[in-house]
């Protein structure tokens, strides 16, 4: 018999497996064509943001020193995903490339809607690994993220993002009235370069070049390579460039929500390059229940800055009084993000209303707003 326990640590990670749809609903469009081709992004989009409205918000916590023993469930989600989503991009690589019942349109768009899967859940659910202490998670994110030839992004979140997270050293976070179309193309450049540099400098400390095996871009590299022979030898160059488009498309919808999630915030400068230490109030939340379910409570984004390697499930939410919230899910913020006239008029008042709070004293913000900041060396 299944101890009590267990059998209600299964019941509470359940609705985190509702992303698991997504699976079939790409296969589907692959199958059927036609408008079936939408079902993905839809659902991602817009039913789970119709669900938060249903659903409400979910404020309540998780005891945070929930032993790891409770939490078998909820890592078995992000672990089992990753063979999944494996056999469902090649799978779908070998079978579109050979359709003849669908027309180019027809596939580049169920590859794009299987690039907002890996991209709003498999990338997601790489970032949860790449935090934890273990090879294995970490391989398994590492994985992840070279499906979507986006390898650097450990460097960068982990090295770089969570150390100057709020300055202008950090690429990811997105400056007071930058459009996301201008913010896009730069946090591509910068976040490659500032990865880089930053794994530069650590090998140069351990006295080695930044050539020297260890430097975790080899493993990039031939991750990533590896994914695109394998998508050339199963699809032929029909199937490499479906493939891109899925890895395009999974970029897009990580630094989308990059912009989100830190708009407008800043630290305060202490002088000579220093910082304020990260405090709740420099991430946007939001408490919206099925959004939650969908990226594993990648919305309560101040608790994960305060606790990086804090597992999913045991993330805590933060009131209004002590953390910015946002107005809708992140899936509504994204689509918001895509038209900077609608952005700005949501989003701009409460970054000057929260500047107001927590900063009254400082008078010039133009030193914070600045949309491109050369990186340090």
């Amino acid at each position: 018999m299944i101890p009590a326990r267990q059998v209600a640590s299964f019941t509470a990670a359940l609705p985190f497996g509702l992303s698991f749809l997504l699976i079939p609903l790409v296969w589907t469009g692959a199958i059927m064509g036609g408008w079936w081709i939408l079902l993905t992004p839809l659902c991602t989009w817009y039913l789970f943001s119709a669900i938060d409205l249903a659903v409400g918000l979910n404020t309540a916590n998780a005891d945070p020193e929930t032993p790891e023993a409770q939490l078998f469930w909820y890592k078995a989600l992000t672990q089992v995903w990753v063979p999944l989503q494996a056999l469902t991009l090649f799978g779908l690589v070998w079978y579109v490339g050979r359709a003849t019942h669908l027309s180019g349109l027809e596939k580049f768009g169920v590859f794009f809607g299987t690039g907002v899967m890996t991209g709003t859940v498999g990338i997601v659910y790489a970032h949860e690994l790449l935090h934890q202490r273990n090879r294995r998670e970490r391989l398994l994110g590492d994985l992840l993220l070279a499906m979507v030839l986006y390898g650097h992004f450990r460097s960068e979140h982990l090295l770089v993002h969570h150390r100057y997270v709020g300055t202008p050293r950090d690429p990811v976070t997105a400056r007071y009235n930058e459009g996301f179309h201008r913010f896009y193309p730069r946090v591509l450049r910068e976040s490659l370069i500032s990865a880089f540099r930053a794994e530069r400098a650590m090998l140069a400390r351990r006295g080695r070049p930044w050539w020297h095996r260890q430097n975790p871009f080899w493993t990039y590299a031939g991750l990533q390579g590896a994914m695109l022979a394998l998508a050339l030898g199963l699809g032929g160059w029909t199937g490499l460039t479906l493939f891109l488009v899925q890895a395009g498309t999974a970029i897009w919808q990580l630094e989308v929500v990059n912009y989100v999630e830190h708009y407008g915030l800043t630290r305060r400068h202490l002088g000579e390059g220093r910082y304020e230490h990260v405090q709740p109030h420099h991430s946007w939340n939001a408490a919206h229940k099925a959004t939650n379910w969908l990226m594993i409570n990648l919305q309560r984004h101040s608790d994960h800055h305060y606790k990086p390697d804090r597992r999913f499930p045991l993330l805590q939410t933060y009131s209004e009084d002590e953390a910015p919230q946002l107005p809708y899910g992140y899936a509504v913020m994204a689509i918001a993000a895509m038209v900077p006239p609608l952005w700005r008029r949501i989003m701009n008042p409460r970054v000057r209303a929260w500047r107001r709070r927590y900063y009254p004293d400082i008078t010039d913000w133009t030193p914070y707003n600045r949309a491109a900041t050369p990186l340090p060396r």
